[in-house]
C-alpha cells in the first residue's frame, strides 16, 4: 500500500533530524579539539616567552580569534540540541539541562542566543516554551 504524504514527510524530518544531531556532535568534538590546540598554543607561546626572558601576552598566539569564533556558533548550536532533545523546554530547563544554572555569564550566554535564535526563526517559543523549528 503506498505511503500517505504525512507519514513520508514525518519519517523524513525525523531522519534529517538524526543528520544534524549527528553533525552537530562532530562539530563540538572538532571544537573541543580545536580548544584543546589552542590551549596547547598558549602553552608553548608561554614557554618560549619564560625561555627568552619576554614578555608575550597570552591574547596574541595563533588559533585564538578561530576559537572564540568557534565557541559562539556551537553554544548555539548546543542549545538548539538540547532544546530538540527536550521536545521544547523553558529558558530555565534549557539552562538546568546545559549546567549553567547560577552561572550568570553562562546565563546570559543562553539568554541572548535564545533571543537571536528567536529572531532568525530557528527556534519558536510557545507557551513559554523554546522549540526547534
Amino acid at each position: 500500500m503506498a505511503e500517505d504524504f504525512g507519514s513520508f514527510v514525518a519519517r523524513e524530518r525525523e531522519r534529517l533530524n538524526s543528520e544534524r544531531q549527528a553533525i552537530f556532535a562532530q562539530q563540538r568534538e572538532l571544537g573541543q579539539k580545536l580548544d584543546a590546540l589552542d590551549k596547547e598554543m598558549v602553552a608553548i607561546t608561554a614557554y618560549e616567552s619564560a625561555k627568552s626572558g619576554k614578555s608575550v601576552r597570552a591574547g596574541n598566539s595563533a588559533g585564538n580569534g578561530r576559537a572564540r569564533a568557534t565557541r559562539r556558533g556551537s553554544k548555539r548550536e548546543e542549545l538548539m540540541t538540547v532544546i530538540q532533545s527536550g521536545g521544547g523546554l523553558s529558558r530555565g530547563e534549557i539552562l538546568e539541562q546545559m549546567g549553567l544554572k547560577g552561572d550568570k555569564a553562562g546565563e546570559m550566554s543562553v539568554s541572548n542566543a535564545l533571543t537571536a535564535l528567536t529572531k532568525s526563526n530557528v527556534v519558536r517559543r510557545d507557551g513559554g516554551k523554546y522549540f526547534v523549528g
